[in-house]
Formats: structure tokens, C-alpha cells, sequence
């Protein structure tokens, strides 16, 4: 990635360009090469101390002049060599097949679901281990057999690799393990269940990071002074460096203002981060402070999560698919989730340095555009599926029920509109009053 930002303030021009980082955990886990390539490692360095405890095997036999046990060690890695062979050969046709199923698994999902819930696959740690073990494990029975000593006089050979062969064992034991463990994983990540609730997981996880303390009021932060823009390349805002930007805030004494929200796509020249209260951080303070990417991620992002299961149902209430029931699978996390963050304070997530002032206030998504977010659609599509009019009803009972007095005018809106939508789509009595009756399992 190569993008920045420019530090904008009254009578002065461009100062920096800085390239860009975020919170690398999360982005290591959006890869496919950061786990292979540690097991390679790993399996080179593996192989390197099991050849050594097997050279230091040898010369303490010679020194012993144990010349016949030497022999009959010899005579035993001879057999085992054929073995690692085949290990090396078949590992290449277990990662093939890895691969085709992995994919295979990926385009009936990206078909089936949404193109949004391939990211599960990329961050399945089944697949990544599996894969790794793979890798290694032919990367290791490599080396083994390039250990063999092809010198059979006991006084002179140098190497018996015992160790090494036992290992390369070992190794395909637990990948035939890993095996079994991913093809089961796979097969849940290609029912819809399990891919909704890892949805809904994941999104519950960024959801409880979100402090409950009060909304903060925008007049605490004093006038504005200044304003650091974007100056890299177009794309998705993924997340922030938020302790960077913290501690960013704390040395010049201000306080940061995100601009756009997690999510947003941002392009060249754009409005990142408002100063207040002095002037803006130097030129080192805000290096690597945002990561702009050409997807979004759950990091940092609310909203991402309702997006996913929307697109989930709005795909299943397409003509082409018809399947009401994985919509209304849907509509259950929605209402869970919107229930989960009801009482929560939202749309301004302010974060405080160690003695508790605030340095960053980050917009999240308020009450309404999340209920927007979790309902419009759906509701847009469902007016003709009793089942899932009626389990939208039963959710917006549930949850004015739990939400404050003053975050009930969106769900009564969304009410109203899914009963209009009703009387005028469905022509028939006693069908609209079936649609309208709230059931939480939709028909059942």
C-alpha cells in the first residue's frame, strides 16, 4: 500500500506524505501468504536441528565405535527412504486437492451468499493451518531426502537423518489429521447457518469494543484549527491506527476529529482528520496513522457486518434464488444485533489517552442508519414473502420493546412502511392479514 496523508492548516501548504499502516494482525489475517510462508519457515529450521541431532547421533556412535549399530541404522533409513519419497510426491496432490476444494468452495458461496462473505474463507484458520501444514510437510521430506548419505562405510558416513525421517512421519500423521478437520470445516462454511452466524460474530465482536459511556458533545473540542488530508490512493477507508493517533493527539496537545467513516471510499485530496485546538501533529506523528484498502473489513467497521446479512437476504428474495427461509435466518441476526447495541451510545466513539482526555473521536453509525441499514432493503423485497414480513414484524416488536423511548420513531417508520407495502402488493384479505401477523420463525 502506498498511501498517506497531507497536513492542511491556515497559510500552510503540503508537509507530508506518509505511506500507510493499520493494525497488522487484522490485515495479516485478510492474506493467504503470511501463515504458509512462517510454516516454511519453520519447517526449514525444524529440518535443521533434527540434522544436526542426527549428525551428532553419528559421531558419537563412531567415537563409540559402534560401527554394526551404525550399519543397522543405515540399513534402517535406506527404507525409509522410500517412504519420504512417496511423502514428498503425494503431499503436491493432498495441496491440489486442497486448493480445489477451497475453491469450488469459494464460487458457491460467492454465488449462493454474497461476494462479501468470501473474506471468511480467506480468514478461515482451518484452511491456513491445513495449507501450512502441507507445505511444510513436503518442504521437509524435501530436505530429508536430500540428507541421505549415499556413503555406506560406517567410519565415514556423516549422516543418518533418523530424527528427520520420523518427523517427516510424524508430519503426514497430522496433516491426514488437518485433513479430516478441513474438509469438515469446509463443509460447514458452505451452509448458509454457519456462514450467517459467523457473519453475526464477527460483528458482535466490534460491537462490544464500542464504550457505553455518554454521547460526546461536539463543543467540548473548541474551534477548529486545522485539517489533514488524504493524499494516496483511492479506496475504502479499512481502519485506524487508533493508539497512533492517539498518542499523535496527546504530544501536540489537540484533539483529532475523524472525518469519514470506517467503510467510506475516499479519494485524493480528501478531508481525513480535523484539528482542534492547536496546531496540526508533525510530519512523523500521523505516519501510518489510516489504511485505505479496496474492501472493507470488520475491524472497525459497525455497519459492515448488517451489510453482509442484507446482501444475504436480498440475494435469497431474488426471483432467481426464492428462498425466503435464508432470509428470515438473516432478519434473526439483524434483530439481534440491533438489540445487542440498542442502548448503546452511538454515531461519535471517542477514545482517551492514559489519563482519561479525550485525543480522537471516530464517527461510527447511529441508531438510524443502522436500523436503515438492517431493514430497507429487506423490507423493500418482502412485502410478497409472508414469511418474511411477518418475522420483520415480530423483530420490530422485539426490539421497540428494548430500545430507549427516543430510538423507536425508525422502527415505527419501518413498521408503517412494511404494512403499506403489504395492503397494497397483496390483493387478497385474508392473505394480508396472514403477512401482518408478527411470528418470530416467519411461518415456521
Amino acid at each position: 500500500m502506498s498511501d498517506g496523508l497531507l497536513t492542511h492548516s491556515p497559510g500552510e501548504g503540503r508537509v507530508r506524505r506518509p505511506r500507510v499502516l493499520s493494525p497488522l494482525r487484522e490485515h495479516l489475517r485478510d492474506t493467504m501468504w503470511f501463515a504458509p510462508t512462517v510454516g516454511l519457515i519453520g519447517s526449514v529450521l525444524l529440518w535443521w536441528a533434527a540434522a544436526e541431532v542426527d549428525a551428532e547421533l553419528v559421531r558419537l556412535l563412531q567415537d563409540d565405535e559402534e560401527y554394526d549399530t551404525l550399519k543397522d541404522l543405515n540399513r534402517l533409513a535406506e527404507d525409509a527412504k522410500a517412504v519420504i519419497s512417496t511423502i514428498s510426491s503425494a503431499m503436491m496432490t493432498f495441496i491440489g486437492v486442497v486448493f480445489s476444494i477451497s475453491l469450488v468452495a469459494v464460487q458457491m458461496a460467492s454465488g449462493q451468499f454474497s461476494p462479501r462473505v468470501v473474506r471468511l474463507y480467506v480468514r478461515s484458520r482451518i484452511t491456513k493451518v491445513t495449507l501450512t501444514v502441507f507445505l511444510a510437510t513436503f518442504l521437509f521430506s524435501l530436505l530429508t531426502l536430500a540428507s541421505f548419505d549415499s556413503e555406506q562405510d560406517p567410519r565415514l558416513v556423516t549422516s543418518v537423518p533418523l530424527i528427520e525421517g520420523l518427523l517427516a512421519v510424524l508430519m503426514v500423521l497430522l496433516s491426514l489429521l488437518l485433513f479430516i478437520a478441513y474438509v469438515n470445516g469446509t463443509l460447514r462454511m458452505m451452509r448458509i447457518g454457519f456462514v450467517i452466524d459467523r457473519i453475526a460474530r464477527e460483528a458482535f465482536r466490534v460491537a462490544v469494543r464500542h464504550p457505553t459511556e455518554q454521547e460526546l458533545d461536539d463543543d467540548r473540542l473548541g474551534p477548529e484549527t486545522a485539517r489533514i488530508t488524504h493524499d494516496g490512493r483511492a479506496g475504502v477507508l479499512r481502519d485506524v491506527h487508533i493508539a497512533r493517533v492517539v498518542r499523535a493527539a496527546r504530544r501536540q496537545g489537540v484533539v483529532l476529529r475523524l472525518l469519514p467513516r470506517i467503510g467510506d471510499f475516499m479519494v485524493p485530496g480528501t478531508p481525513v482528520f480535523a484539528v482542534y485546538g492547536g496546531p496540526a501533529p508533525g510530519r512523523r506523528a500521523l505516519r501510518y496513522a489510516v489504511s485505505v484498502g479496496v474492501e472493507r473489513t470488520f475491524h472497525q467497521d459497525l455497519g459492515f457486518g448488517l451489510r453482509q446479512l442484507s446482501d444475504i437476504a436480498l440475494r435469497a428474495l431474488s426471483p432467481a434464488v426464492n428462498d425466503p427461509t435464508t432470509a428470515v435466518q438473516a432478519l434473526d441476526r439483524i434483530v439481534q444485533f440491533l438489540a445487542s447495541v440498542a442502548r448503546y451510545p452511538l454515531g461519535a466513539l471517542p477514545h482517551r489517552d492514559r489519563r482519561g482526555t479525550v485525543r480522537l473521536v471516530q464517527p461510527v453509525p447511529d441508531w438510524q442508519d443502522l436500523v436503515d441499514l438492517g431493514l430497507t432493503e429487506i423490507r423493500g423485497c418482502a412485502a410478497e414473502h409472508p414469511q418474511v414480513t411477518r418475522r420483520m414484524l415480530a423483530g420490530i416488536d422485539d426490539l421497540l420493546l428494548l430500545a430507549p423511548e427516543g430510538r423507536r420513531a425508525p422502527l415505527l417508520r419501518h413498521r408503517a412502511l412494511l404494512e403499506q407495502a403489504v395492503e397494497r402488493l397483496v390483493p387478497e384479505a385474508a392473505d394480508r392479514d396472514f403477512a401482518l401477523l408478527p411470528d418470530r420463525q416467519g411461518i415456521g
